[in-house]
């Protein structure tokens, strides 16, 4: 993260808000400010929701207009939204998607619907203008160099993954630096493909892009021995790759057969979890809140499973808004398969497991 991309106040404003609040108790600052503009809150950052934008039959971009405490964001980096739903607040990451350069302020995030989703399914179909979200920082190393442009660059996107990337082209080319640049991109259908017509304007537009689209209803998956084809000099590029784990655990392994591990950048929307052991499983206790959780189950799911309400962000171990701190017992991490023992001991609800009954305690919200 780039340097002030923090949302700690500066001594002084901490100390006048304590004053502030001293003088206007029973009430806070937050209750005077927030009357008079909602994302004028200090005590956690919002945004609101100014555009929707359709994007495929499945998928949207959000824009949000941040409180005034938002840092900036590099692009390529994503964040947490708390979004309240029939009345619970629920915390999930999403890639940022806009140029960090946008003239008006505004940030975006653009979320494909997936059955079940209870957040991307209310921010596609439900979400309205107007809407009031809560904003994590910024966060993430899937960035631009400070000289990106200066040499040739290659982007391997499928799916979804496109919202990263989407990112740091915009970035490029409002800044005027897309030089060499070949992106490829899978998606099923032509229609499905999320940003399809701007990236199809970006190529035409552009001579120094090259784009490759392949629809996997009429063709077959892309792979990483395709790029000899599409990119005959991709050895000698920098490679920033997002998509499904078949694809990406696929493009590592060739950089890697390639000696070619440094030039390559990867942003995973999801992670490898290992078998469980047969021993694992028991009760979980945090705070007043007891669950039974099976061998293998991360945690959250097992907590969810049983009704409970757990925050949490990304789901797969990176944004840490689910963290816990264990109290006694033991869990499994579910990435590496080793066990969590040490009392105080952070554990990541969703990529972690019990191995026998544990106690933790929930972090503050």
């Amino acid at each position: 993260m780039p340097q002030g991309d923090t949302l700690a106040e500066p001594t002084a404003r901490r100390r006048l808000l304590d004053l502030a609040g001293v003088m206007t108790t029973p009430l806070l600052p937050d209750d005077y400010l927030t009357a008079v503009n909602p994302l004028w809150a200090f005590s956690e950052l919002r945004g609101r929701i100014e555009q929707i934008i359709p994007r495929t039959r499945e998928a949207a971009t959000i824009v949000i207009r941040p409180g005034r405490r938002w840092p900036g964001h590099r692009a390529g980096q994503h964040l947490a939204l708390g979004v309240d739903v029939d009345g619970v607040r629920h915390w999930r990451s999403y890639s940022l998607t806009s140029d960090p350069r946008r003239p008006d302020g505004c940030i975006s995030v653009t979320v494909k619907a997936v059955d079940g989703g209870t957040v991307s399914s209310h921010l596609v179909y439900r979400a309205a203008v107007g809407d009031l979200i809560r904003l994590g920082p910024p966060e993430g190393e899937f960035v631009l160099p400070r000289d990106a442009g200066q040499r040739p660059m290659l982007f391997i996107t499928a799916g979804s993954g496109i919202t990263p990337v989407m990112s740091m082209l915009r970035e490029l080319e409002s800044a005027g630096a897309l030089g060499d640049v070949v992106h490829v991109h899978s998606e099923r259908t032509a229609d499905q493909v999320i940003f399809g017509p701007e990236l199809r304007r970006l190529a035409d537009e552009q001579a120094t892009v090259v784009r490759h689209e392949r629809h996997t209803h009429a063709a077959p998956r892309l792979a990483p021995t395709d790029l000899d084809e599409l990119c005959p000099d991709w050895r000698e590029r920098d490679t920033y790759a997002c998509g499904p784990m078949g694809l990406l655990d696929a493009v590592e392994a060739h950089y890697a057969a390639a000696g070619l591990t440094e030039r390559l950048a990867i942003e995973r929307f999801e992670i490898a979890l290992i078998g469980a052991d047969p021993g694992d499983g028991g009760t979980a206790t945090i705070g007043d809140l007891t669950f039974e959780s099976a061998a293998g189950v991360p945690l959250l799911v097992s907590g969810e499973d049983a009704g409970l309400v757990l925050r949490s962000g990304c789901r797969m171990g990176i944004c840490h808004t689910c963290v816990c701190t264990l109290v006694d017992g033991q869990a499994r991490d579910l990435r590496t398969g080793e066990l969590i023992r040490d009392p105080g001991a952070d554990v990541q609800l969703c990529v972690s497991a019990a191995a026998g009954d544990l106690t933790l305690q929930a972090a503050k919200a």
